[in-house]
């Protein structure tokens, strides 16, 4: 029996496979090819793949599906997935590895912008995500790995999937840039914050960069993230050779780096593009032998938005708290007759006016709370980069707002009564969120302190 992964991440060295494309690529994937019909077409180059993988002594090695979607393959999608998982069980096997190699189901971006930078619809990335989680899952595979993600509202779309989908560990890497940011702008901080919310079990970087460009964000990662970490650089910067994209960093340096990642306190290496079995197997060599260094950062309440993180505790934050009908005539009108360009300015006003975090409350009795919600909250995070505070006694509102939230909320509020608690708490735990938690239950508002605290 394989151990629980989600036990062994915490602790021991795990090692993820290389790179796939760009091997595909040097055994004749030929450009504008996708590379997962090679699962039907050419099965016996991905089995051989796999076990050079395992042979290297690769942990996690990752199905031939990062591209595979109802987009992508509107008539054969299933097809394409049982036979990715297939392959990778019958290499396990075929290697003697089935006590200690899991299978990552793989699922990269759609290739398509999310609403509002794009036009893909959340929901609609949510099912592409879950239509693959749900075959890979039901055919076998260990764990859910989500990379080269380089938007953190479809990271979230692809997270939300899994977690609807299926009970495996998902583990999740995102792309940055030199400057430590998305493509659309997330920040190290703002990114780890909202899917430590979302509960994944490991987070971190992989493609885009090698080893040595990558260092400064994994010491941020390092820093900050309290779930395992998880680094799968590229063999240095891709350049173009007569036609040809190589990269210029070997199994050895390659390894030297990692040895350097290691002691920084990553415990979950790989590589990605231009890496091979043999620089997988180099990194092995390097750190195997030498205990992990466990980082133990203490959990830090912290809230984000798309780009920006915020701590609470460090220093006073000022809450905005006009997007809010209570005593506002012209607002309430305004919700009445959907004058979201009101709404919208009422926002912008007070990040103007420097506030930190804006409350969004749009409960009126006569209105459609629950799609107001929704569409207040989404159309603030095309215009403002702060983070948001999610005010309403509607429960539906609250789960709306929180699901299209492109962060880690603050959630205002819950109190100690059971109905309240029962009805807010799952949220948190599906969605991430800091809770605003008024000291009051059943019997009220406590008169001492004692019974104020006995009720948080």
């Amino acid at each position: 029996m394989r151990e629980d992964l989600r036990k062994k991440i915490q602790t021991d060295w795990v090692f993820c496979d290389g790179g796939m494309g760009t091997i595909l690529q040097a055994k004749g994937l030929k450009g504008g090819e996708l590379p997962e019909t090679w699962n039907l077409v050419r099965p016996d180059d991905i089995l051989d793949l796999h076990c050079s993988y395992l042979e290297a002594g690769a942990t996690i090695f990752n199905t031939n599906t990062f591209g595979a979607n109802r987009l992508k393959y509107p008539e054969n999608l299933e097809e394409i997935v049982v036979a990715a998982v297939d392959l990778a069980k019958k290499a396990r096997t075929k290697c003697n590895r089935d006590e200690n190699a899991y299978v990552a189901l793989d699922i990269g971006p759609t290739g398509k912008l999310l609403e509002p930078l794009g036009d893909l619809p959340f929901d609609r990335a949510v099912e592409l995500f879950a239509e693959v989680v749900r075959i890979g899952a039901r055919e076998g595979a260990d764990l859910v790995l989500i990379e080269t993600m380089s938007d953190s509202y479809e990271a979230k779309a692809a997270v939300l999937a899994a977690k609807e989908n299926c009970d495996l560990p998902i583990l999740i890497t995102t792309i940055y840039d030199e400057k430590g940011k998305l493509l659309t702008g997330g920040t190290v901080a703002s990114t780890v914050t909202m899917l430590e919310g979302l509960g994944v079990d490991a987070l971190g970087v992989n493609c885009g960069l090698g080893p040595k460009q990558m260092m400064p964000i994994i010491q941020e990662l390092t820093e900050i993230a309290t779930v395992p970490v998880i680094v799968n650089p590229n063999a240095g910067l891709p350049r173009n050779e007569n036609g040809a994209t190589v990269f210029d960093v070997g199994p050895d340096e390659f390894a030297e780096y990692m040895e350097q990642i290691a002691a920084m306190g990553v415990h979950i290496l790989g590589g990605c593009c231009g890496t091979t079995p043999e620089h997988i197997a180099a990194t092995i060599a390097r750190v195997q032998d030498k205990p992990p260094v466990m980082k133990a950062n203490p959990h830090v309440c912290r809230i984000s938005s798309y780009c920006e993180a915020i701590e609470i505790g460090k220093e006073p934050l000022i809450i905005g708290e006009r997007i809010n009908p209570t005593g506002k005539k012209v607002f309430k009108q305004a919700l009445r007759d959907q004058n979201f360009e009101y709404i919208l300015s009422e926002g912008l006003r007070q990040e103007e006016s420097g506030a930190h975090i804006l409350d969004v409350n749009v409960g009126l009795p006569e209105i459609d709370e629950p799609f107001m919600m929704e569409e207040v909250v989404t159309r603030l995070q095309s215009i403002t980069s702060l983070p948001l505070q999610i005010d309403t006694t509607d429960i539906e509102a609250l789960e709306r707002g929180l699901r299209y939230y492109n962060g880690k909320a603050l959630i205002n509020s819950v109190n100690g009564k059971q109905e309240s608690m029962d009805a807010v708490f799952p949220l948190v735990q599906k969605y991430g969120g800091v809770v605003v938690a008024l000291a009051l239950d059943e019997d009220g508002i406590p008169a001492t302190s004692d019974g104020r605290i006995a009720v948080a």
